[in-house]
């Protein structure tokens, strides 16, 4: 991977208590916690059980090469998401009183993402649910 490319650090995400970071102005960020339809995603859906729901998130994003979780509490997941120049950070905030996992994924350089963070979360939400189904 070339470094110059990505940034290598890590931005503070300011997450307090059953918040995650806000999104910046630019396109290349998604949260399902924003209120803007430019930066909205849904929020993952957590079923009968979102405890359950969300230990299958880690395992999945586990076992995704691109995917290094970085921060790890209970109901909450940092990661980092490596694309072949860049590096983008993610989180995963389980809110069990609404019943679902709050999603952010953004890229930590430049201005647009050509749809990568949302196209990722996505992926992500279907691999979810295909396991959720047990298939």
């Amino acid at each position: 991977m070339t470094a110059a490319c990505g940034s290598e650090h890590s931005p503070d995400l300011a997450r307090q208590g059953d918040r995650l970071a806000a999104c910046p102005a630019s396109p290349n960020c998604v949260s399902s916690r924003a209120t803007d339809n430019r930066h909205h995603i849904d929020p993952l859906a957590g079923g009968d059980d979102p405890v359950a729901v969300f230990a299958q998130l880690e395992r999945l994003l586990s076992a995704r090469v691109d995917t290094l979780i970085t921060e790890k509490q209970p109901g909450y997941l940092r990661v980092v998401f490596h694309t072949i120049f860049f590096k983008d950070d993610g989180e995963f905030l389980l809110d069990e009183k609404r019943g679902v996992i709050d999603m952010r994924s953004a890229s930590r350089v430049g201005y647009w993402d050509f749809g990568k963070n949302r196209r990722r979360l996505e992926e992500i939400r279907a691999a979810l649910q295909e396991r959720s189904a047990g298939r």
